[in-house]
């Protein structure tokens, strides 16, 4: 090759590299535009969720989904923008699903719960940002950034119907363990329902101790951890299916702990500081065991997700 065959193709290829830097930088004007003229239509809907949030302790998580999806985006960007394409009817359509359903949710949702409102709300606005995202990279660059993009549906409150079954769930799995390992250390127990009577007092699994705060934080957890850490798919459905009894588990210890301590140590544990606000230390028992299964998981693997170019 010659010389001048040389700088020819340098030159073209420098104005390919060009024109794909161009076509990202209009793609990314173009979705910035479209996500910020969501804002102000949801800008009440935006703020009642953070609101909420605050209120509701098992949505502290909500207000940290964005920042978590972009993170990714932005630690996969070269991967997931890699075949960009504008496809303005697949992204039309989501658009404007997602306009028809905020618009029918806001009718039919005036007697819901503000949960419900803001599932509906936020349901909508994630749809909007997705067909956005369509719209301006393609439907190749949403399968390669398919989990961010579906991780900001975490910003969905849960509907209330869902949430009941989830907490019912939860009490109906902690009093299960803890019942067997009541029976298995030998503590006498007479139980009804949630209710255990124990030597010298009574407990009731409520459902503010059903745990539902940190099992979601849990599995979140070892969704992110199964996404950043994991290559096959059978891995990853290991780690998240494992999740699942382990969200009872550590539960039900906590509660065996807590009534164990109560009984041979002094009555306070059961009102005291570990009660209320020990749950960060169960939790902690628990990312050891999930950790430990991740750290399984790997090995087969050779290296984790994180490692490769």
């Amino acid at each position: 090759m010659s010389d001048s065959q040389g700088m020819l193709l340098k030159s073209v290829y420098r104005v390919k590299l060009k024109e794909i830097s161009l076509g990202r930088a209009v793609s990314g004007a173009r979705f910035a535009i479209l996500i910020g003229l969501t804002l102000p239509v949801f800008w009440a809907p935006l703020s009642r969720l953070i609101r909420f949030s605050f209120q509701q302790a098992h949505y502290s998580h909500i207000i940290l989904v964005p920042l978590v999806s972009a993170f990714l985006f932005f630690l996969e960007r070269k991967r997931i923008l890699s075949h960009a394409e504008t496809q303005w009817r697949a992204g039309l359509g989501l658009l404007a699903a997602g306009a028809l359903f905020y618009s029918l949710g806001q009718r039919h949702s005036a007697s819901a719960s503000e949960n419900d409102q803001l599932s509906i709300a936020m349901s909508a606005l994630v749809i909007l940002w997705v067909g956005g995202f369509v719209l301006c990279y393609g439907f190749r660059a949403l399968r390669m950034g398919l989990f961010p993009l579906l991780f900001l549906f975490l910003m969905v409150p849960i509907p209330d119907f869902v949430l009941n079954h989830a907490i019912v769930w939860l009490q109906t799995g902690s009093a299960e363990v803890s019942h067997a390992t009541f029976d298995l250390v030998g503590v006498p127990v007479f139980r009804s329902g949630f209710t255990f009577s124990l030597p010298g007092f009574t407990i009731e699994i409520a459902e503010e101790c059903s745990g539902i705060r940190s099992s979601l934080a849990l599995l979140i957890t070892s969704l992110l951890a199964a996404h950043l850490c994991l290559r096959s798919v059978w891995a990853k459905t290991v780690l998240i299916l494992a999740t699942l009894p382990l969200l009872i588990v550590k539960n039900g210890i906590r509660i065996v702990t807590l009534s164990l301590l109560s009984m041979y140590v002094d009555p306070g544990f059961l009102t005291g500081r570990l009660h209320h606000q020990g749950g960060v230390v169960f939790f902690l028992l628990a990312l050891v065991l999930l950790a430990s299964l991740l750290w399984l998981l790997q090995k087969p693997e050779g290296h984790t997700r994180m490692s490769r170019p």
